[in-house]
C-alpha cells in the first residue's frame, strides 16, 4: 500500500510538472495577452515534442501572426490618420479658395457689370436720338446681358454657399410651403392658368431653407417648361419610386431626352436653348446640393414633350 502511494505520488508529482503547470502556463500567458493586448509575449517552449510541446509551439506561432497583423493593423491607421490629414487640410485649402473666388465675384465682378448696365441704360436715355432703332437694340442687348450676368452671379453664389451652409434640422409643413411657391408664380405671371395639385399631409424633418431651395427650384422649372401648354398642370405629392419613398413635382411641359438625363444636374447644363425657355442652368443642380446635404438622391423620368417628373428623398427622418 506504502508502495503504492508513493508511485501515485510520484506519477502525480510528473503529470502536473508535465502536463498541467505548462496548460495553467498558457493559460495565464493569454489572460495577460487578451487584457493588456501584449501580442509581444511568448510561451516559454517544452523540451519536450509531445502534444503539450506541439500545443506550446501552436500558440507561440499565433501571438506572432497577431503580433505581425497587429503591426500592420497600427500602420494602416497611422496610413489613415495621415491620408485624413491631409484631405482635411486640402479641403480647407479649397473652401478658402471657393471663399475668396466667392468674394471676388460678388465683388470685383458686380461693380463693373453695373457700370455696364448703368452707362448702357443712360445712353438710351439721354442720347437715344443720336441711335437709330438698330443702336437702340443694340444697346438693349447689352443690358440684356448684363442683367443675365447679375442672375447667373447670384445663382453662383448661391450654389456654393449650400456646401459651407450649416443644416437646421426641424419639423417642415412641405404642403404649406409648396402652396406659398405656387402662389408667388401666379403673382409672378397673373396672366397664366395653371392646375396645381399638392397633396395634403405632406411633412420631412429637413432644413426649411434648403427645402424651400429645392421646391422653389422644382416648381420654377416645371412653371417654365410648362409656359406653352394651354392647360399647363402641375403636380407635388409624395411616392414609392425606385424601391423607397420619395417626394415628386410633375408636370405636362415640354419634357426632355431620357438619353441626356445625366446632365441635368451639372452646373450651367441646358437641355433647351435661352431662346426657347431662359434661365442660367444652376437652378437643378441648386437643388442636387441641398438634396445631398440631407444624405437623399434626386433623378428625373421624362419623355420629350410629354412632361416630366423629379424625384427626390431625404434619407433623415422623415414623418
Amino acid at each position: 500500500m506504502i508502495a503504492s502511494l508513493c508511485a501515485a505520488f510520484l506519477l502525480s508529482s510528473f503529470l502536473r510538472r508535465s502536463i498541467s503547470e505548462p496548460i495553467i502556463h498558457l493559460a495565464k500567458i493569454a489572460k495577460v495577452v487578451s487584457r493588456d493586448k501584449n501580442y509581444h509575449l511568448r510561451a516559454p517552449p517544452s523540451e519536450n515534442h509531445d502534444e503539450i510541446g506541439i500545443l506550446i509551439q501552436s500558440f507561440n506561432e499565433m501571438l506572432g501572426q497577431i503580433e505581425l497583423r497587429h503591426a500592420d493593423l497600427i500602420k494602416a491607421y497611422d496610413d489613415l490618420d495621415r491620408r485624413v490629414d491631409e484631405r482635411t487640410f486640402q479641403l480647407e485649402a479649397a473652401n478658402k479658395e471657393l471663399e475668396a473666388v466667392s468674394y471676388s465675384i460678388s465683388h470685383d465682378l458686380r461693380s463693373p457689370l453695373r457700370s455696364i448696365d448703368g452707362f448702357s441704360h443712360a445712353l438710351l436715355e439721354d442720347c437715344a436720338e443720336s441711335f437709330d432703332a438698330q443702336g437702340r437694340a443694340h444697346l438693349a442687348r447689352i443690358r440684356n446681358a448684363a442683367t443675365r450676368m447679375g442672375v447667373l452671379i447670384d445663382d453662383f453664389l448661391n450654389l456654393a454657399r449650400l456646401t459651407r451652409a450649416e443644416i437646421q434640422l426641424e419639423d417642415v409643413d412641405l404642403r404649406s410651403l409648396a402652396q406659398s411657391i405656387a402662389s408667388d408664380l401666379r403673382a409672378s405671371t397673373p396672366e397664366r392658368d395653371v392646375d396645381v395639385t399638392i397633396q395634403p399631409g405632406l411633412q420631412a424633418h429637413a432644413d426649411p431653407s434648403l427645402l424651400h431651395l429645392t421646391l422653389g427650384n422644382l416648381f420654377e422649372n416645371a412653371w417654365k417648361f410648362t409656359s406653352n401648354r394651354p392647360s399647363a398642370r402641375i403636380e407635388f405629392g409624395r411616392t414609392t419610386a425606385n424601391g423607397r419613398s420619395a417626394f415628386f413635382v410633375r408636370d405636362n411641359g415640354a419634357g426632355f431626352d431620357p438619353v441626356y438625363a445625366t446632365k441635368l444636374f451639372g452646373a450651367f447644363q441646358r437641355l433647351h436653348t435661352a431662346s426657347e425657355f431662359p434661365g442660367t442652368g444652376i437652378g437643378l443642380a441648386t437643388v442636387q446640393r441641398a438634396v445631398q446635404r440631407h444624405g437623399g438622391m434626386v433623378w428625373a423620368d421624362s419623355r420629350p414633350d410629354r412632361g416630366a417628373t423629379f424625384y427626390f428623398t431625404l434619407e433623415r427622418r422623415q414623418s
